[in-house]
């Protein structure tokens, strides 16, 4: 899937609005997605919340501390497309 985030808003509580490089866009909800544990852990004071960025390189959110989240996954939740795994194909000798 991969799409890249090209536009991130921040909205009231945990939510921001994404924009994604095909045209998608929406509201995303992380309130039930952060731990607030570890990297994510200054993520739970709202003012530091509204810090994100968009990381053109990763083609995600960000924020200063470095912490970011799957752009799969958030364009799963904004648009509703499910996400495929491929198999591992392991060679053999």
């Amino acid at each position: 899937m991969l799409k890249d985030i090209v536009a991130a808003t921040p909205l009231e509580a945990y939510k921001l609005h994404l924009r994604f490089e095909d045209g998608a866009g929406g509201v995303v909800d992380l309130t039930s997605h952060l731990s607030f544990r570890g990297a994510f852990e200054p993520l739970h004071n709202l003012a530091y919340f509204r810090q994100v960025r968009v990381d053109p390189d990763l083609g995600t959110v960000v924020w200063p501390n470095g912490a970011d989240l799957d752009p799969d996954v958030l364009y799963s939740q904004v648009t509703g497309t499910p996400i495929v795994c491929e198999p591992v194909v392991e060679a053999r000798p």
